[in-house]
């Protein structure tokens, strides 16, 4: 199933709040749970997409991003109807459902057990690009410390819960009698619980190691971006998954060139000769130079515009700009000789400025400098 719109699959508009949001999605989620639909592929890949759907719209950083930038700026975590496991679901929205399968969350699904599923940590790392990688987009061998479940940790039954993850209460009241479910205290819900611990690790059988992973970083990805990798974070004891890995992304200052979005600044300086004779100048690009031709009479602050010549999207929606912005350099340490030669030309009728409607302001220079 191919990406869709989270606000379409929902049924919501783009100024839903969270109690919208929320309702959209418990509606659609119960229509299409698994329990309701057994054996219905289609009914299972609706299911996902519309979790899917919701973690982004109901993470506030991540709707904020999908406005902005689409499926990439949500930190890859929307992914149509397949990118999200069952499991993932169960653990992270199961207080959507309340009672409405068997007193627990998503309890009826896959034969009725009600151990819930506990996800590992999740793992953030920051990396640094260049300008020129994120042009081309890139991918980058990341060395992490990660949380994994030691060699010789033997896990067992709990035998609070049974290994069913939930402890059951009865209680008498005046009103006859009233049963509780509450997720097992002892062993958190897992079902299992340590029996035998490898030296060194925690009270949860996990150690620290070094590991290192592949990522592909896209083009046009930009200062804060943050990519979803999942299954890639901290290891979960027994009967658990995997957290996620979230890559945030900073961006490395380039000694020529700034970054607008997906467009780019570069300030040419020029001598007062060529811009009164016109010149051409090489103009750096991310990868590579570009020429340029100064026209005679060119004024200070004047801008040119190189078409495509900035970033890609992260959308794939083409490439941004780059602005050269001609600046003319008037000199402060001129020889007598020089001097004499300007004294000559201050009176000259060439060099007295008649400015026309060509030499527009600055205000109108921005105003058409954005413009297509």
């Amino acid at each position: 199933m191919s990406k869709r719109d989270p606000y379409e699959v929902l049924g919501v508009g783009r100024n839903a709040d969270a109690d919208d949001i929320k309702k959209a999605y418990r509606k659609l989620a119960l229509k299409y749970h698994p329990d309701r639909n057994p054996g219905d592929k289609a009914a299972e890949e609706h299911f996902k997409e519309a979790a899917s759907a919701y973690e982004i719209l109901s993470d506030p950083e991540k709707k904020a991003r999908y406005d902005r930038f689409g499926h990439a700026g949500a930190g890859g975590g929307f992914h149509g109807g397949g990118g999200m496991n069952m499991e993932d679901i169960f653990s992270q929205f199961g207080d959507i459902f309340g009672g409405a399968f068997g007193g627990g969350a998503f309890g009826g699904f896959g034969g009725g057990h009600q151990r819930r599923t506990v996800k590992g940590s999740n793992l953030r790392v920051r990396l640094k690009l260049t300008l020129a990688e994120i042009m081309d987009g890139v991918e980058k061998q990341l060395k992490l410390q990660k949380l994994v479940r030691a060699k010789g940790t033997e896990y067992g039954t709990c035998p609070a819960c049974r290994g069913s993850g939930q402890v059951r209460r009865v209680q008498n009241t005046f009103l006859g009698q009233m049963q509780t479910v509450t997720t097992c205290p002892t062993c958190n819900g897992m079902g299992q619980t340590v029996t035998k611990r490898a030296a060194g690790s925690d009270a949860n059988g996990l150690v620290r190691e070094e590991s290192v992973v592949t990522v592909k970083i896209p083009a046009g990805m930009e200062e804060g971006m943050q990519l979803n990798l999942s299954g890639l974070g901290n290891e979960a004891p027994a009967g658990g998954i995997p957290g996620d890995l979230l890559v945030v992304i900073e961006e490395e200052d380039h000694p020529e060139l700034k970054r607008d979005g997906n467009n780019l600044h570069y300030e040419a300086f020029i001598t007062m000769v060529d811009a009164a004779l016109g010149t051409s100048i090489e103009v750096p690009l991310v990868n590579g130079k570009a020429k340029v031709k100064i026209d005679p009479g060119t004024q200070c602050n004047h801008v040119l515009r190189l078409k495509g010549k900035g970033l890609p999207s992260v959308n794939r929606h083409g490439h941004g700009d780059l602005f050269v912005h001609v600046m003319v350099w008037t000199p402060t340490d001129l020889s007598k000789e020089e001097k004499k030669i300007l004294e000559k030309l201050r009176d000259s009728p060439g060099m007295q400025p008649r400015p026309t409607n060509k030499d527009k302001g600055f205000f109108e220079r921005v105003r058409e400098m954005f413009a297509d």
